[in-house]
């Protein structure tokens, strides 16, 4: 099966910032709920107390960040996303929360120029499921490693393809019901369409 295209996923993205911008009700499932993105945001707070700079990868309409500032305030945040949609509404909705400076950048992680050691924390939410082979992998993640400043985080959460086949079941099942409440059967089916064209997704939470 012929799998998305950046163009593909960024058309797929400027038309759910709705979605993606609902803090504490738009996203209940596993793999973006809020108490995962709070769990993560106080984790990397605690391990980076004195943060002064962050990179949201794939940052969609700005949660992780906002959660992030809600224990370190007055960051600045660089914001990265292939949605210009999902960018404008993250910098105005983080923009909002901090006094440190906001850039946005609209482009693919693996072809951003940013500056290397410049990064105290990294956040990286159900995005690197996108990347491809192993290739891809090991660059893309050297990458991530050379843009943190020495003691730096790196902070990921993602989709979850499960080797038991029960648990599999299990919680795709939940997954599909969320998607269902948000736009019924129809919706349910087009995203997991979606996530079948991107292959079994396999980064996990760390």
């Amino acid at each position: 099966m012929k799998k998305s295209t950046v163009e593909d996923i960024r058309k797929r993205f400027d038309g759910d910032v709705e979605r993606f911008s609902q803090l504490e009700t738009g996203q209940q499932a596993v793999i973006d709920a809020p108490l995962m993105m709070e769990l993560i945001t106080e984790a990397a707070s605690k391990s980076t107390p004195k943060a002064k700079r962050i990179l949201d990868i794939g940052c969609g309409a700005g949660n992780q960040t906002l959660k992030l500032l809600s224990g370190l305030p007055n960051l600045n945040c660089d914001l990265l996303d292939l949605s210009g949609p999902m960018l404008k509404r993250a910098y105005e909705r983080v923009s909002n929360q901090t006094n440190g400076l906001v850039r946005t950048f609209q482009t693919d992680i693996r072809h951003a120029d940013l500056q290397y050691d410049a990064y105290d924390i990294l956040l990286a939410g159900a995005v690197l499921h996108h990347l491809r082979d192993d290739e891809d992998w090991l660059r893309t993640f050297t990458k991530l490693f050379s843009l943190l400043k020495p003691g730096g985080s790196l902070w990921i959460s993602d989709m979850v393809h499960h080797d038991d086949p029960a648990i599999q079941e299990l919680m795709w099942n939940r997954y599909g019901k969320y998607l269902t409440t948000l736009g019924g059967e129809d919706y349910k089916e087009k995203v997991f369409s979606y996530i079948a064209i991107e292959d079994s997704p396999r980064s996990l939470t760390y």
